[in-house]
């Protein structure tokens, strides 16, 4: 399958601090892909190289098979970045955020780019309502509406869910995939194990700066021993719980 993104001795540091030492990995086209790394692991650092908002010290970088360094503006027409809070306009109001948008990549007919974007999202009945009053959960939906005006095809969510409450995190996990089935490629940075567990095709486990292990969920959970086999009654998840007294999921 072809590649969307190709990294190999990427390095960068910050003073006398090296935050990348010799970074490897690659993702496929249509696939999501988990940078998994406690904080300060270098996740962030990696995703503003690879959307050419940073210039790594070593190692090379291609993304949609253009080169991050010398042809930068070749790769920003094929991504969006989603970061870590809503890059949201709070005085604007959802449709006039999502027009605003359509405007700047001028997009022919921006009213109707910005109603399928919120139809889809089930922003609709908001839209006309300033975006300060959102909560949490709708403002990282249309923050994620917002990086899809254009049609990139490769998109980047650096630790999406951060800040969200239960219900809003699961809701963007089912935008994440609901974006891979149609498609698009996504790079996702966490640092929740339940996460990449949940959305990854593949994940790289990011750790000081390298990447330590990298695969799929079968074959990471082939590198540790098998475990003790015990019968035990299974027990509801707090998230199940949490769905069936919410009353957001159908009992099982």
């Amino acid at each position: 399958m072809e590649k969307a993104i190709e990294v190999k001795g990427l390095r960068k540091s910050y003073k006398n601090t090296e935050v990348l030492k010799g970074v490897d990995f690659n993702v496929k086209r249509g696939e999501i892909f988990a940078l998994l790394g406690s904080n300060g692991a270098g996740k962030t650092t990696t995703v503003r190289i690879l959307t050419t908002l940073l210039k790594q010290d070593g190692g090379t970088a291609t993304v949609n098979g253009f080169d991050v360094a010398s042809k930068p503006d070749h790769v920003r027409q094929s991504i969006s970045l989603t970061g870590q809070f809503a890059a949201v306009d709070e005085i604007m109001n959802g449709r006039e955020n999502l027009i605003m948008i359509a405007k700047l990549r001028h997009l022919d007919h921006p009213r109707q780019v910005a109603d399928d974007l919120l139809r889809r999202f089930g922003l609709t009945d908001a839209s006309e309502r300033r975006v300060s009053t959102y909560s949490g959960g709708m403002r990282r939906r249309l923050d994620i509406a917002l990086s899809l005006v254009g049609h990139p095809q490769i998109i980047f969510l650096d630790e999406p869910t951060t800040g969200l409450d239960p219900e809003a995190r699961i809701e963007t996990w089912k935008i994440v995939k609901e974006l891979a089935d149609g498609g698009t490629t996504v790079l996702l940075t966490t640092q929740y194990l339940e996460e990449a567990e949940q959305l990854a095709d593949r994940i790289a486990i990011l750790h000081e700066g390298r990447i330590i292990a990298s695969g799929t969920l079968s074959e990471l959970k082939q590198l540790f021993p098998k475990a003790k086999v015990e019968y035990v009654e299974k027990q509801p998840t707090l998230e199940e719980i949490f769905l069936a007294i919410v009353g957001k999921k159908e009992a099982i």
